[in-house]
């Protein structure tokens, strides 16, 4: 048996399920996940935070246009998805010129004095900060509250969500995509490919150019803060060159060393030694020890070669389009690209600017 709809999603990521939520009030939709259940990859591993100075320029775009509905997520839950955190930036003298280009064109920045970002987060050696700067509307976002209540409006317009559904043969037959999955057999005139890390092989398998895509590993792990310490409300911290960055986290610190490892597709785990060297080069920056790992991991952050996102119809096949490339900016632009991919597949005018729609446009890279 076949099961047909007018759009059909592989993967079940943020990504996929905004735009099953965004599409199923308006035609039927069908998405595919190959893991037992969505969010299981990248979604699952975000640092979670949103911070609306980071990325480029179409990047910040898409965060203000995502901020409203992270704020006020009408429909995916009752309450703002956001809480508050705040980013700050620190330099050494190496890492000045870093530090001016993140600021080159940063909006609601505040500069701080070393003591000043000392008072913030007290474990801060000050000899150390040639520089600091904070972004204090920088937020927490609760990544699956917002996944959840994706999935939730998506079922409540009639969306089939199927999960170990590995697309593994498609094809395009008579004006429709044929995708072959252990979970049977689904056709729709339009595939939106949405698998993440696993976007190039997807158009690969049917019979698309590649984008480039390259997965980069990210790692991170929970440590305990010195006794007696109540982080909670301490702001995320990460060093201008991005060699590290720590974010409280349940009363414990989240501490990644912002690696960017090219790898293959794949269930990631952290490597030892670039957490290691991770971890020391936060030790340098701070009065504590790390003692002890409660926890590590590692998530796949998916990049084409400007860093921009790709979202559009492909231009060499009918019908098969592309959300994909969002690199570690995926949760907090997912309300802007999810709504850009249901306004594009329904053949309405975009509500964002032209020209980020043709920033993010895959005839760029193709």
């Amino acid at each position: 048996m076949t099961n047909k709809s007018d759009f059909l999603i592989i993967g079940g990521g943020i990504a996929g399920a905004g735009a099953a939520a965004r599409l199923a009030p308006h035609a039927s939709v069908t998405l595919l996940e190959m893991e037992d259940a969505p969010g299981w990859h990248a979604t699952g591993r975000s640092a979670a935070i949103f911070i609306r100075n980071y990325g480029n320029a179409t990047l910040r775009a898409l965060n203000a246009a995502s901020e409203p509905v992270l704020e006020a997520p009408a429909g995916l839950s009752d309450q703002s998805l956001l809480s508050p955190r705040g980013e700050m930036l620190i330099a050494t003298e190496e890492e000045l010129s870093a530090f001016d280009d993140y600021l080159a064109g940063a909006e609601d920045m505040d500069l701080l004095t070393a003591e000043e970002a000392v008072s913030l987060f007290p474990l801060l050696k000050p000899e150390g900060i040639a520089a600091a700067a904070i972004e204090r509307a920088a937020q927490d976002i609760d990544v699956d509250r917002l996944l959840q209540g994706f999935l939730r409006l998506a079922k409540q317009h009639g969306a089939k969500i199927e999960t170990r559904a590995p697309a593994e043969t498609i094809q395009r037959i008579d004006g429709l995509w044929r995708v072959i999955t252990p979970a049977g057999r689904f056709e729709a005139p339009v595939l939106i490919n949405a698998a993440g890390a696993w976007a190039d092989v997807i158009a690969e398998r049917a019979g698309v150019s590649k984008i480039g895509l390259q997965p980069l590993r990210r790692s991170a792990a929970i440590i305990p803060p010195p006794d007696g310490l109540d982080v909670t409300s301490w702001p995320l911290v990460a060093s201008a060159s991005e060699s590290w960055y720590v974010k409280p986290d349940a009363g414990k610190f989240m501490v990644s060393p912002a690696d960017e490892d090219p790898v293959d597709p794949h269930d990631a785990w952290a490597d030892d030694m670039v957490l290691a060297e991770g971890l020391h080069r936060f030790e340098q920056a701070v009065t504590m020890n790390v003692t002890r790992v409660e926890h590590s991991w590692a998530g796949l952050r998916s990049f084409v070669k400007d860093r921009t996102p790709v979202v559009g119809f492909a231009p060499d096949r009918e019908g098969f389009f592309w959300l994909a490339g969002q690199g570690g900016y995926g949760v907090q632009t997912a309300p802007a690209l999810s709504q850009l991919t249901a306004d594009l597949c329904l053949g309405k005018e975009p509500v964002l600017p032209h020209e980020v729609v043709t920033a993010l446009n895959p005839s760029r890279l193709i």
